[in-house]
């Protein structure tokens, strides 16, 4: 007969578990920055945003009231201006509508030269935007006007004389034109980069969902809630990114000049250009055209 004979021994103390700590989620600039499916073009896009409030301070503050990348408003400019309201310039809401529409139709050609690649066409947008921009610049500090020199709450008069007031209107509404076609293209969502109206109509519709849920105490899946949050926000930063911009060109205008504006407009287009270009020479997936 076998005798069993049992361990007596103190069992092994077991190794501590190692506390894994959560994966920290991204902050809502850091995810909408870095997605994957749209590589650099969120923070490109941004930038284009700013461009657009600074360039509509120079256009609204120094050149008659004018937009030159907002059509609707200018069109409504143009009528106000027909009737001879004072403080609006006919000519230049004119120009700058007709240069809206050659940006766009030059947008268009962009598109069909750079077929289904985005980084391809955002480097041609943005370096034929920085052509133009940069020329209504050179234009502005060689018109000898007080525009040059003195903020407009400094000036009595008009910052520039009627025809450079038309030839600026023109150079930036073609540029904004460009942008604009480019960016439908592009299609980041609510990155337009020159019209907020679906963007804030969208916010509208988020919060509204929001509040109906919370009120009806709806069940909502973790996923939707963290996509709401990230549409919520993004929508968030773009209106916010637009302001800033505005913000800072409306100080430069009314404080410093409009041709300082003009600059900071044409330095962030030369990052923008410069961004493009970099990342057109790497292959990716974000660079097809989706849809």
């Amino acid at each position: 007969m076998t005798t069993s004979i049992q361990d007596t021994r103190a069992p092994r103390a077991s190794a501590p578990a190692t506390a894994t700590r959560p994966a920290s989620r991204p902050g809502p600039v850091r995810s909408l920055l870095a997605d994957p499916g749209y590589g650099p073009l969120p923070a490109l896009l941004l930038t284009l945003t700013a461009v657009t409030g600074i360039v509509d301070a120079v256009s609204i503050l120094s050149l008659g009231r004018v937009f030159v990348a907002n059509m609707t408003g200018n069109v409504v400019f143009a009528g106000f201006a027909a009737v001879g309201a004072p403080g609006f310039s006919l000519s230049a809401s004119l120009f700058a509508l007709a240069g809206f529409l050659a940006g766009a139709a030059i947008g268009g050609c962009l598109t069909a030269r750079a077929g289904s690649d985005r980084g391809v066409l955002l480097r041609a947008g943005a370096a034929a935007e920085l052509v133009l921009v940069a020329a209504a610049l050179v234009l502005a500090a060689a018109s000898g006007a007080p525009g040059i020199s003195h903020g407009t709450s400094a000036i009595t008069g008009a910052a520039f004389g009627p025809a450079v007031i038309d030839a600026l209107a023109a150079l930036l509404a073609v540029g904004l034109g460009i942008q604009n076609a480019v960016a439908r293209k592009l299609a980041v969502p609510d990155m337009t980069t020159t019209v907020l109206t679906m963007t804030l109509t969208g916010l509208a519709a988020e919060i509204r969902d929001a509040l109906c849920r919370f009120g009806g105490r709806a069940t909502v899946s973790p996923a939707a809630r963290v996509a709401a949050g990230k549409t919520l926000a993004r929508r968030l930063i773009v209106i916010g990114t637009m302001i800033a911009g505005a913000v800072t060109g409306a100080l430069l205008v009314l404080d410093v000049s409009p041709v300082s504006a003009l600059g900071l407009s044409t330095a962030l287009l030369m990052i923008v250009a410069a961004g493009a270009a970099l990342a057109a020479r790497r292959p990716a997936a974000w660079r097809a055209v989706r849809g």
